[in-house]
């Protein structure tokens, strides 16, 4: 504290003694700062005060000595306390609705803690800050209470954190180890061994001080004494008061003794105190007449002794026996009424004062977040050398960057973790951000950069224009020759990394659709040979043992009987046993078993929540009967182990791009037979975590026809969400093939056609570009037009493609090289999404679910394909009318086509015209909700492609 002393003859007192002194009957609002006069005259009768009192105790003989001033805490933290009040509103000033938070942690019920923490909570309340009482049952664990502490730690809500002593449980505690899980920016009662450290090195402002000694130095300053040169002597030697009390004393250059219980000369020792502090835990075991004359002496003891006078038999007293002391000391802290309220004082200062740390790096609704700084090389290496020259950031730094807690994320080693699905509960609350969707025009063989853009775009708005921002993207399917797009996710630099881990097992999500997909095709053959070997009895004590004479029915067994009416299945007859264990499953209807996983992998990236999943799953038809019932994997009596084996699959996976943004890498369904999509809840969870003024951007496989109809059609049907913006991806080489250039052959050298300048062709191919704009703008969005550039494009062919698409109705075209410069490349793009997404706009679908289903087909293949009708073949049209009685016809449609071209022929590039839609069979998926139409020859399950790039994969090789 800076004094400021006033002289009045010959003695000069100290400012805040004068105030301390006069406090208890001055108005609170009269302070020496904003009455100066009062103080001035204040000080001369002080001053006179003083004289008179020197002569009459020292001048005169047979004066008597006055008695020690009491320093009371109470008035003391009293001041502190509006103090804070006023720091609290000058924050809320400046971040409207913020409130410092404060957690108290006990352990167990004693009566002592309970009443300290009572104590603490209302301080807080009075003054504004956020506390909260967190209790812990005796039983509690030191994992359980570790993990608590870890979770207050993540909460960017909490700015102090305290652990009530001592721990009260039954179970064994490692109490330094419990201290020092609080984080050090937390531990407002300083005790940590990081700030006691701090402190000992004379780090003050750079840790947090103890509350008790802080409140000592405090008092004593109220008592206008210098601690520089003094003397000063502390009685005891704890963590909590003794040890930290001396180092503070040592920094305000006292010379320093500290005495404890096997100090010899104690007497001695704080006979030679100019300040004492007592904090041994003794009641009155300092006597008065240990004291020298004038002494300031702080008593940090708080003692019950036996006292009949009291109600309970008992009277609290401190360290120090002060009927003797206040003879003898010039000032001295009472018990009650001295360091106690000021600890509590100082606890709201210290939760205060980190508050106002945690405000000078806090940017509300932004992330604390780390970003890569990207080097771009000339030439450009290929994509797995661009990925290896990176070293990401560990997943559970970038998992606390982007607000998630240490429970709601299972690492898979340090570069990609599982996010479990609480955080959405958890999150729930928090409004959510911007919702872009990337789609594209019909992609060539070799696909068009569609990935590549999602995370350009991502990184452009995180890493450069500083937004929060989230990718959300599917999973490589490799299949058996690792595809044809080879193994990564994105090129360039807009990469997932690490590109191995991305490529292959991820967190092993298509692992586990496969193994449920093999329990079905498993399951299905050995109830068809049971069925067909087994007598009634013995096929019914297979499904459902008898055990200890009771029999008992699982969940899934239970719902199957409720189908078939059966209400008690205690009592069933025979004629009903029949009925439930004879599925009578046709052989020639069983569902092809890449099927089947395509559908799980469609219900994964629909589902919205593990209940969702389960029950999603257990709709599922798998087979027909031979008199054409549908068999549901429920029948089979396996969706619940389904649900089971892919439990931990349904969770996104968090990974990161080049430039450390954070990427949901999850599901990965068909563009062609399913919806294309990666999944619901990582879009949600995302949503969330960037906050109001943050990005998620999606990415809707194959063009804008298939993969975005569908995420509109369907996913957004199923999750309730609502895009912002679509950004549509194109290239030149890409509209010139559409333009009518020359096949291309995946493994072959691209035709001269593509990297020369060719305006005919590229003006041709335009018009596919156009009609994609149109089918976008079908759903009501503003469509932002990205042009993914390559080395080979000319001025006059992106000038020829802006002017095309702004003709369409694109809001704006934004050429961008985030290829080969990463975000910095789509800075561009970022700021043109920025603006559409505050456009005026309003989603809307393609067509109304009640509408017959030939009419829900014809609606999609006239507006999205440009087709001249449909055709249902006969096949096709008794589906719709079993589809429709069975009471189907509501469900959305999904359209199994090829990718490779507007129109069903793959062949067709451009714009075809004049062809009739033709749809042989229709197939309904009631595990993801969705019927969908085979149109012409489109292969279920689709057929691996004939170039395969495992030879360009040997990351073993080259990670050596």
């Amino acid at each position: 504290m800076q004094f400021l002393f006033l002289f009045s003859g010959p003695f000069k007192i100290p400012l805040p003694s004068i105030h301390y002194y006069f406090s208890s009957f001055l108005h609170p609002s009269i302070h020496p700062s904003s009455h100066p006069a009062i103080f001035l005259q204040l000080s001369a009768m002080l001053s006179f005060a003083a004289l008179t009192l020197r002569l009459g105790s020292t001048g005169c003989r047979g004066g008597r000595r006055n008695l020690a001033t009491i320093v009371s805490g109470n008035k003391t933290s009293q001041l502190v306390r509006e103090r804070l009040k006023e720091d609290l509103d000058q924050m809320r000033g400046q971040f409207p609705g913020f409130r410092p938070g404060l957690v108290v942690l006990q352990v167990g019920d004693r009566d002592d803690s309970n009443l300290y923490i009572s104590m603490k909570l209302k301080a807080a309340a009075e003054i504004g800050i956020n506390a909260s009482h967190v209790r812990l049952p005796k039983t509690a664990t030191e994992d359980e209470v570790l993990r608590r502490i870890v979770e207050v730690n993540e909460n960017l809500e909490v700015h102090g954190l305290i652990v009530q002593l001592p721990l009260d449980s039954i179970n064994p505690m490692d109490t330094e180890k419990v201290t020092n899980a609080v984080a050090p920016e937390k531990d407002v009662d300083g005790l940590t061994s990081i700030n006691a450290g701090k402190l000992s090195r004379g780090d003050l402002g750079d840790c947090f001080i103890p509350c008790t000694p802080k409140g000592c130095m405090k008092l004593i300053s109220q008592t206008g004494t210098s601690v520089a040169g003094k003397n000063a002597v502390v009685i005891g030697r704890s963590k909590i008061v003794g040890a930290p009390m001396h180092d503070l004393l040592l920094w305000s250059h006292a010379t320093v003794t500290t005495c404890h219980s096997k100090t010899t000369d104690l007497a001695a020792q704080v006979g030679r105190a100019d300040i004492l502090v007592v904090g041994a835990g003794m009641a009155e075991m300092v006597k008065g007449e240990w004291l020298k004359e004038g002494a300031v002496v702080i008593d940090c003891g708080i003692n019950h002794i036996p006292d009949d006078s009291k109600a309970n038999g008992m009277r609290v007293v401190g360290d120090v026996h002060y009927p003797s002391a206040k003879e003898k000391a010039g000032f001295i802290t009472p018990v009650p009424g001295g360091v106690g309220p000021m600890t509590v004082a100082m606890l709201m200062e210290n939760t205060v004062q980190s508050a106002k740390r945690f405000l000078k790096t806090y940017q509300p609704g932004k992330w604390n977040i780390s970003y890569a700084k990207l080097k771009p090389q000339k030439p450009q290496p290929s994509d797995a050398a661009i990925a290896h020259s990176f070293t990401p950031k560990t997943i559970g730094r970038l998992a606390r960057e982007v607000g998630l807690f240490s429970e709601e994320v299972e690492p898979y080693g340090t570069t990609r973790a599982k996010v479990r699905l609480e955080a959405l509960n958890r999150l729930k609350t928090q409004p959510n951000g911007k919702y872009l969707v990337v789609t594209g025009i019909t992609p060539t063989p070799l696909g068009e950069g569609t990935t590549t853009t999602t995370l350009g775009l991502a990184q452009a708005l995180g890493a450069h224009l500083h937004v929060n921002s989230f990718a959300c993207v599917r999973q490589p399917s490799r299949g058996s020759n690792f595809g044809v797009k080879g193994g990564a996710v994105g090129g360039g630099y807009c990469q997932v990394i690490p590109m191995e881990e991305v490529s292959l097992h991820l967190t092993s999500d298509i692992q586990a659709v496969m193994a449920a997909n093999s329990l079905v095709v498993d399951t299905i053959n050995a109830r068809v040979l049971c069925e067909s070997t087994q007598s009634d009895k013995a096929l019914f004590d297979w499904l459902v043992p008898l055990r200890d004479g009771h029999r008992k029915f699982s969940l899934s067994q239970l719902n199957r009987l409720k189908r078939l009416g059966i209400e008690k299945p205690e009592t069933l007859k025979p004629e009903d046993i029949y009925r439930f264990i004879r599925l009578d499953i046709d052989p020639e209807t069983k569902t092809l078993s890449g099927y089947v996983a395509s559908e799980m992998m469609a219900v994964l990236a629909l589902s919205t929540s593990l209940g969702d999943m389960t029950r999603r799953l257990a709709r599922m038809v798998v087979a027909y009967s031979r008199k054409g019932k549908p068999v549901t994997t429920e029948d089979l009596g396996i969706s619940g182990v389904l649900a089971t084996l892919m439990r931990d699959a349904v969770k996104p996976s968090l990974m990161q791009t080049m430039e450390g943004t954070p990427v949901f890498v999850h599901t990965c369904p068909l563009s062609d037979i399913a919806q294309g999509n990666s999944s619901i809840l990582a879009d949600q969870i995302a949503l969330k975590l960037v906050g109001p003024e943050g990005f998620v951007v999606t990415e809707a496989e194959g063009g804008a026809e298939l993969g975005m109809e569908k995420f509109f059609d369907i996913k957004c049907r199923s999750s309730g969400l609502h895009p912002d913006v679509v950004v549509m991806v194109a290239s030149v080489p890409a509209l010139k093939m559409h333009g009518g250039g020359p096949a291309v052959t995946a493994g072959s050298a691209m035709p001269k056609e593509y990297s020369a300048e060719n305006l005919t062709l590229l003006e041709n191919g335009c018009n596919h570009l156009k009609r994609q704009l149109e089918n976008a703008r079908a759903f009501g969005l503003p469509v932002v037009v990205a042009i993914n550039t390559f080395s080979t494009d000319t001025d006059a062919e992106l000038g020829l493609v802006c002017e095309q698409a702004k003709l369409a109705g694109a809001l704006e075209v934004v050429p961008c090289s985030h290829w080969a410069e990463g975000g910095a490349g789509a800075v561009a793009l970022g700021q043109a999404v920025q603006r559409a997404a505050e456009t005026p706009h309003q989603m809307n679908f393609l067509y109304d679910l009640e509408m017959p289903i030939d009419d829900k087909i014809r609606v999609i293949a006239k507006s999205m394909y440009g087709a001249d009708d449909v055709e249902l073949l006969p096949q096709a049209q008794k589906k719709v009318a079993l589809f429709s009685k069975q009471g189907l016809g509501n469900l959305p449609i999904c359209m199994a086509k090829t990718h490779l071209s507007l129109s069903h022929d793959p062949e067709r590039k451009g714009v075809p015209t004049g062809f009739t839609l033709p749809i042989r069979d229709i197939h309904a998926n009631l595990g993801a909700g969705f019927l969908y139409p085979l149109v012409g020859t489109a292969s279920v399950p689709p057929q691996s492609p004939a170039f395969s790039c495992f030879h360009d994969n040997d990351f073993s090789t080259e990670s050596k």
